[in-house]
């Protein structure tokens, strides 16, 4: 596993070996020791190395066994060791210490409650976990960026996405990985599950089936279905739009912006870029330019020929690109060259998301644009979708609203640019970091105030993270 912290213990034989050939031996083979613990001392001396290695797992294994006089014990990679028995628990918020405890959180005093909500099934929102649970739902379709790998090869990742939730927002979320890849099946699976969440949070489900999927649950269900590789991606995006065209002193409605790879997320980056007011958009992917005069087999292309490229082009990237302000890439590495970059309008942005390796390395168009950002946490600028979901559900949640709509999105996007302040705004830092605790509540307030607005909100909240539901008390008599 490349860039990874392995943890080696050996054995070495102190008559036949020294340290430093196993010390060298490690450097030539791309490894660096960051950590030495001595087990146990003497002749047959045991040691744990903590070793910091790009070469990966086998060459750095390899390269400690061609010392004589040492022989490897147990060697792990320290991801995989955080990993052991998974990432979540479930904990109870109230201890069971009496008999009086166990009736009332269980038979016979738990009937009360069953009844309660048997009468007024909105009662469900206050009186189970639904009020604050999220079901993150994959089918491992497509994964980050490895593609259709499975279910049980997702759960890692479906588990980092609660845990995000949880650290970031509150919002208590569990990971849910469909042995399907069958639309309809996971419609139907979602919709029955859904009476015991608030929020259905949909991750790494392959393009087309995901747009479908979402609109079908969002039609069926009244609560928030959000599928966050298409909306989160662009509503980050539009943030480090709105900053970075502040910074090179450009209108958001004087923009003229191509996306590049229009799949879940290039066609809600294209949706939220008309939401925003941007004039002219061009829609490219490995077809070439998509054109109102062509019939497209993807629905979701079909709109997207009909909404984008006002001025006829055709072509390809090449094409595209010649006098744009904005290069945004979904795409894949390498798609984009620093002559096409050359071709744009001055003081150009260049958002080469694509992970991980974006479509253009940085270092080869410094200078060149004026802004660049990418999905990477190695480079500045990095547009990561921890920065949306967490306070768009948060706020969602608290205000119990049906749906997720456009003006919570756009409001999102406006909210997490804001927090980057006039003073703090550069080339460099156009879209705060995912551990500024500035940006949760910032969404969530956003989020609530254009749920109302929009008519999806069903109650009334306090502004501020963790405050006590105003209205639960008062609603259900307690």
């Amino acid at each position: 596993m490349n860039g990874s912290n392995l943890i080696v213990r050996l054995e070495m034989d102190t008559d036949r070996a020294v340290f430093g050939a196993i010390a060298t031996a490690i450097g030539a083979a791309g490894g660096d020791i960051v950590a030495i613990d001595v087990i146990r001392p003497g002749q047959k001396s045991i040691r744990d190395l903590t070793i910091r290695s790009d070469a990966g797992q086998e060459a750095i294994a390899s390269a400690i066994r061609s010392v004589d006089g040492v022989r490897i014990v147990n060697i792990s990679d320290q991801t995989l060791l955080i990993h052991l028995g998974g990432k979540l628990e479930v904990t109870p918020r109230i201890k069971i210490r009496t008999r009086d405890d166990l009736s009332r959180v269980y038979t016979p005093g738990v009937a009360k409650v069953c009844m309660a909500i048997h009468e007024d099934p909105a009662s469900a929102f206050s009186l189970t976990i639904k009020r604050n649970t999220v079901a993150v739902v994959s089918d491992g379709s497509a994964v980050l960026g490895l593609g259709n790998i499975g279910p049980a090869a997702a759960m890692p990742v479906m588990e980092g996405k609660a845990m995000l939730f949880k650290e970031l927002a509150g919002v208590d979320a569990f990971p849910i990985c469909l042995d399907t890849q069958d639309s309809d099946a996971i419609v139907e699976i979602v919709r029955s599950l859904a009476p015991g969440f608030g929020g259905i949070n949909l991750e790494d489900i392959s393009s087309p089936r995901c747009f479908e999927i979402e609109r079908r649950l969002q039609e069926l269900l009244d609560i928030p279905v959000f599928h966050d590789d298409q909306h989160g991606t662009a509503v980050v995006l539009i943030a480090s739009l709105m900053n970075a065209a502040k910074c090179v002193g450009k209108r958001m409605d004087t923009l003229r912006v191509v996306v590049c790879g229009i799949g879940a997320a290039g066609m809600s980056i294209v949706r939220m870029l008309h939401s925003a007011g941007v004039p002219s958009v061009v829609a490219v992917d490995r077809e070439g330019i998509l054109s109102a005069d062509r019939e497209y087999a993807n629905p979701a292309w079909q709109w997207c020929a009909q909404h984008t490229n006002p001025e006829g082009r055709t072509g390809g990237l090449t094409e595209a690109i010649a006098g744009a302000d904005v290069f945004i890439g979904v795409s894949g590495p390498g798609v984009l060259n620093v002559d096409q970059v050359k071709s744009m309008a001055a003081d150009p942005i260049v958002f080469a998301m694509a992970n991980p390796e974006p479509e253009i390395r940085p270092d080869l168009i410094q200078g060149i644009a004026a802004v660049i950002g990418t999905g990477r946490s190695d480079y500045p600028n990095q547009i990561n979708n921890v920065l949306c979901f967490p306070g768009i559900f948060r706020g969602a949640l608290d205000c119990r609203a049906s749906r997720i709509t456009e003006g919570m999105k756009l409001a999102a996007a406006k909210a997490i640019a804001a927090v980057v302040t006039d003073e703090q705004l550069s080339s460099e830092y156009i879209v705060p970091s995912v551990f500024n605790a500035d940006v949760v509540e910032n969404v969530r307030k956003a989020v609530i105030e254009a749920a109302y607005a929009d008519k999806v909100a069903r109650r009334q909240v306090k502004r501020s993270l963790g405050d006590e539901d105003k209205t639960s008390h008062a609603e259900h008599g307690i």
